[in-house]
């Protein structure tokens, strides 16, 4: 059974200890800042990510699930990506389940710190992955 998110203490530690090193460029590869613009306040809001890259192509995953920069990201179409000091605004498109499944597979794979919050494991099955997808949206970033 997955954990269920909750933002704690040691969450917000972590999350700030990831955005200084992604201002300091020490950040680990496919790690980025994303920031969403609040659907209801309009206050820009910033979140440590990991995107997945492969074949030229980049998906970024709710991990969490349905948290507030997923609502921002859909509600807006778009999302600012910072690493290294260069940002990029780019829309995204959420993904169907069955097109989410590999994509989630290859989070589980490398982002291993998050596993605890899916209900499958990296050898489920494809058919295991897509009924997971709708707790994990998964969005394709159209540069």
């Amino acid at each position: 059974m997955a954990i269920k998110f909750k933002v704690n203490a040691s969450r917000r530690v972590a999350d700030t200890v990831t955005k200084a090193f992604l201002s300091l460029h020490l950040a680990p590869k496919g790690y980025y800042l994303l920031t969403t613009i609040g659907r209801k306040s309009g206050i820009p809001r910033s979140n440590p990510v990991t995107l997945i890259e492969d074949g030229g192509h980049r998906w970024l995953v709710s991990p969490y699930g349905n948290v507030s920069w997923f609502y921002n990201a859909k509600a807006s179409g778009k999302v600012t990506l910072t690493r290294n000091g260069k940002s990029e605004t780019v829309a995204v498109r959420e993904c169907s389940a069955v097109q989410a499944a590999p994509i989630l597979r290859k989070y589980v794979i490398h982002v291993a710190i998050t596993r605890p919050y899916f209900d499958v494991g990296v050898d489920s099955s494809e058919e295991a992955y897509v009924a997971e997808a709708p707790k994990h949206p998964v969005f394709e970033i159209i540069a």
